[in-house]
């Protein structure tokens, strides 16, 4: 059964998801009335590049003296930005997280392909961009935004008859993956530079941002791969209230400088 100061905290995440925005009062107000770091928490974390998930799992798990704790969505190694870890009573709103939308800013690099779809593996071939123009750039996103079909990348966590796809990849195995529906609700190109372009996404759970760099190659006829990605929001969670794992103190005395990244 939950303890009355649980209850609070669970009110107080209902209120926080429901608010469109949470200024810094109310986050200082949900802190005040929280409790101790280590448990019943949201915590915004700002993962570094070349990180896996569980590398930021472990490193915090290090501090909540066996509290429990899980992320909600992962990040790709390669990807920085807005990763979410829930501990104690408060991994019970991990689906809720999960299923909310997700923003991105990222780099598409034209004109060559990997197999992972992004820098993890080494570039496979290569295309003269020379020729690509901005309106044919707008029509690609155009064929891409809304409710599209979308392939997951060969490396990817998907399963296939119980393994891993990127075990199976990396053991150039053949394989089909399944397309699956997923909703681009906003695909922005904020900067052309070839034979890179500069881009902000908003979707639905489960996109591959990865797959939507692909397809925009495939489109283009130059092939592409994703340069950089950062995740800049989950649902009304923000990466400008998320601190670098190494900020976050294991000594509850030092809990002063992680307000602005520790949510009831």
């Amino acid at each position: 059964m939950l303890s009355i100061c649980e209850l609070v905290a669970v009110f107080l995440h209902f209120f926080f998801l429901v608010s469109l925005r949470v200024n810094s009062w109310n986050s200082w107000l949900l802190l005040y009335l929280c409790s101790p770091m280590e448990k019943n928490q949201v915590l915004l974390i700002n993962k570094p590049y070349d990180w896996t998930s569980f590398d930021v799992v472990k490193y915090i798990r290090n501090g909540l003296k066996g509290e429990k704790i899980g992320h909600a969505g992962t990040l790709d190694p390669l990807a920085t930005g807005l990763l979410i870890l829930c501990t104690g009573s408060m991994t019970k709103a991990i689906s809720g997280i999960q299923d909310a939308e997700k923003e991105y800013t990222g780099i598409i690099s034209l004109g060559a392909t990997t197999p992972s779809y992004d820098l993890e593996t080494d570039i496979s071939e290569r295309n003269n961009v020379s020729s690509i123009t901005p309106v044919q750039i707008q029509e690609a996103v155009a064929q891409l935004t809304g409710e599209i079909q979308q392939v997951p990348p060969p490396h990817s966590a998907v399963k296939i008859g119980g393994r891993r796809a990127y075990a199976m990849a990396r053991n150039e195995e053949v394989f089909e993956l399944k397309p699956k529906t997923v909703t681009i609700s906003a695909f922005e190109i904020t900067k052309i530079d070839l034979p890179e372009i500069h881009f902000r996404v908003v979707c639905s759970k489960g996109t591959y941002i990865r797959s939507l760099a692909n397809d925009f190659g495939k489109l283009l006829g130059c092939g592409a791969y994703l340069g950089a990605l950062c995740r800049t929001r989950i649902g009304n969670y923000l990466l400008k209230d998320a601190l670098d794992p190494s900020q976050f103190s294991r000594k509850p005395a030092d809990s002063e400088t992680l307000k602005p990244s520790i949510l009831p």
